[in-house]
């Protein structure tokens, strides 16, 4: 497929605006824009001085600014409306002019484009309750005080809303990551605008050009975060603003990492907004279509890696500081497969599609077979490792990545209980990192990367464990903290990441929305009741802070940004699930019966059709 602009498209593109275009048939970077500037210039003639609200209207315009500020202006349909009724007025001098046909036709034309007037459903205020305030009306006020508008519709939350806090940084941002529990919970609250209109402004900004030192990333990759800006119009007006999309792909994060999850997440979100909502004509849009394809065919891409895992650079995550995660990290690898298995949903079966839909399930079978053959550890597991043979040259060699039986901690020993179970946290060769993770392990609960055995022996262990992984507050990002010597090499001595705070062993409470969906999906919502009643005792008392520190939660972070807004969806998606389990349906995977199939052949020693060894080849080339 040829390099694709979507950003050079009005921002509100609607699939009438495609009915010339089919949709195996390539979007073509230069096709013809409509001028907008010479639209708004003709109506700063004297003629057109009694326009409606020709001064109400300054977003009536596209930027003309360099494509590398990366901005989106926006359009409303009313101001297209207003133009063409006063166009079409006899009295009007432009129609009789040598231009004032063409103008027309370009008005037409972006009036194709452009969604129309059908009303949304909108935010309603949850009725309050006579008396003390509950929590949960506390919770959704912060959130819808959270919102950020664009052009009079909501697209967002902004990271943390602290209003005591002078220091913003980018918690001012609306980052995509940090939406996902917004946008469920607004899902679940039967208030899909916000969350439409999220999807359809973030997928906009996928395509703008990219770079840092001179060097563009792949086309599909999403932005990490994006701020509305208002900034003044060209013109004599001083006072004239226009709002604008601001993104950032990683170009002013700290340590410059392009973010990976991104895109995950956005397809897992398109899914469950078309599952609650029942509208799939967005997921159906060509210019959607084209973002899901975008974003795999960037995952996809061919490599100089052996494994079906995504190769990716530490803080392209969650955990977004150096943390010693970089290579196969598990919840990267949840994350990719979940998206597999909704964008395969998504996707429209035709002729375009299905060398890419081929990729997609090949992939597929090969990560869950080895993120469940290999990342996989219990108390079996692990006295195999402690008794590996190493220098195996074979291929069919039971230590296949090298691994060394001391780099089996004396924590892990000791930590490891006899019933339960978890993922890794990352393998690569020589390496395995034996920490516990949450989200990836949570989520592959939630996707069906594991297995249902391992799905519930991962819950069996939190049980087990529930001093160390909960404690005062849920969740711990990861387990146990990097201490000594050990934390000084991985983390470069990072001072925000010092031993149990931040992601190196901080507890989280966002991640309870994820507990809560992985043990509903189990039958196992005890757990999650249990986890919010610890969360609920003080998480208000704290302001709803990022982030707790010490071995057992006790402190509040203490660079925790308050009144954190995942903070605040986390909660409120967790509290709508357990009164309404059925809902969790719409954020989990089922397991694929071909896909099982599949590993079984792999798994079964004894089939004389599994492919092992080396491959021989009918005749020797020499090159």
């Amino acid at each position: 497929m040829s390099a694709l602009g979507i950003s050079d498209m009005a921002l509100y593109i609607m699939s009438t605006g495609f009915h010339r275009l089919y949709p195996s048939q390539p979007l073509k970077p230069n096709r013809k824009r409509i001028n907008l500037s010479n639209i708004r210039s003709q109506f700063n003639k004297p003629q057109f001085s009694s326009f409606p609200n020709s001064n109400a209207n300054p977003s009536l315009h596209f930027n003309t600014r360099s494509k590398s500020t990366k901005t989106l202006n926006c359009l409303r349909p009313g101001d297209v409306a207003n133009i063409k009724d006063t166009l079409n007025n006899p009295s009007n001098q432009i129609l009789n002019s040598s231009n004032g046909q063409s103008l027309l036709n370009q008005i037409e034309e972006l009036n194709q484009i452009l969604p129309s007037n059908e009303p949304s459903k909108t935010l309603n205020p949850p009725k309050r309750r006579t008396g003390v305030t509950s929590l949960e009306d506390e919770a959704w006020r912060l959130l819808r005080e959270s919102m950020v508008h664009y052009c009079g519709s909501p697209v967002g939350t902004i990271a943390a809303n602290d209003p005591l806090d002078s220091n913003v940084l980018n918690y001012d941002q609306v980052f995509i990551r940090d939406f996902i529990p917004s946008g469920i919970a607004f899902l679940l609250k039967g208030d899909y605008e916000i969350v439409r209109n999220f999807i359809l402004h973030t997928l906009q900004l996928q395509s703008w050009e990219k770079t840092m030192d001179c060097h563009s990333p792949g086309q599909g990759l999403m932005p990490a975060s994006f701020k509305v800006r208002t900034v003044p119009l060209d013109g004599d007006d001083e006072n004239a603003t226009e709002e604008v999309l601001d993104p950032d792909f990683g170009e002013a994060a700290i340590g410059r990492v392009a973010p990976v999850d991104s895109g995950l997440w956005w397809i897992i979100l398109l899914r469950a907004y078309g599952k609650m909502s029942g509208d799939v004509s967005v997921q159906e849009r060509i210019d959607v279509q084209t973002g899901i394809k975008m974003i795999l065919k960037l995952c996809l891409a061919d490599g100089f890696d052996m494994f079906p895992t995504l190769l990716v650079t530490d803080g392209s995550c969650m955990i977004d500081r150096r943390m010693g995660i970089h290579g196969h990290p598990l919840e990267i690898q949840a994350l990719f497969y979940s998206a597999l298995m909704s964008a395969r949903e998504m996707l429209a079966k035709e002729d375009g599609s299905l060398d890419l839909i081929r990729a997609l399930n090949n992939r597929l079978i090969a990560l869950s077979f080895h993120i469940r053959e290999y990342y996989w550890v219990d108390m079996k597991k692990l006295n195999e490792i402690y008794r590996y043979k190493t220098e195996e040259y074979s291929y069919d060699a039971v230590n296949k990545f090298n691994i060394y039986p001391d780099q089996i901690s004396p924590w892990l020993v000791e930590w490891m209980p006899n019933k339960g179970g978890y993922f890794i946290g990352n393998l690569q060769p020589a390496h395995m990192d034996f920490r516990f993770f949450s989200l990836g392990n949570l989520w592959s609960i939630v996707s069906s990367l594991a297995t249902t055995h391992q799905s519930h022996a991962i819950l069996d262990l939190i049980e087990t464990k529930w001093s160390d992984l909960v404690a005062g507050m849920p969740l711990k990002i990861c387990y146990p903290a990097l201490e000594g010597q050990e934390w000084r090499i991985i983390t470069g001595s990072d001072p925000k990441n010092t031993p149990w705070s931040y992601h190196n062993g901080g507890s989280w409470p966002t991640l309870l929305w994820q507990l809560t969906v992985a043990c509903i999906k189990m039958d196992r919502p005890e757990i999650a009741a249990r986890a919010l009643e610890v969360a609920e005792r003080r998480i208000a008392t704290d302001k709803w802070p990022e982030y707790y520190d010490t071995k057992s939660a006790r402190f509040i972070g203490k660079q925790a940004r308050l009144y954190q807004t995942w903070s605040i969806a986390g909660y409120l998606v967790a509290k709508l699930l357990l009164e309404k389990p059925d809902l969790a349906k719409i954020l989990w995977n089922d397991e694929d019966a071909e896909i099982v199939n599949a590993l079984n052949v792999m798994v079964d020693r004894t089939n004389p059709n599994r492919k092992r060894g080396r491959k021989h080849l009918k005749k020797t080339y020499i090159v």
